[in-house]
């Protein structure tokens, strides 16, 4: 049995069982794991425009300066 099955197994095994929990999570460590996982969430993201946007910048740069420089080039004929 593979791994992913046993776990599947367990996962879905665990979830016919009731277990009371002995803790409290009070509203301020709630809100702080609310906050830690959305920052989290934010920094893939900005990861993922960085290292998206940042190459497509610089290509349009590229072209925008290859125009203008046959514009220029143009102009001097």
């Amino acid at each position: 049995m593979g791994l992913y099955l046993k776990i599947l197994f367990f996962l879905i095994f665990s979830c016919f069982f009731n277990i009371e929990a002995q803790a409290y999570i009070g509203p301020g460590m709630s809100g702080g794991a609310l906050v830690a996982v959305l920052g989290f969430v934010v920094a893939i993201f900005a990861g993922l425009f960085g290292l998206i946007y940042i190459p497509i910048k610089r290509l349009i740069k590229k072209f925008k300066n290859k125009k203008k420089n046959n514009d220029i080039s143009s102009d001097k004929k």
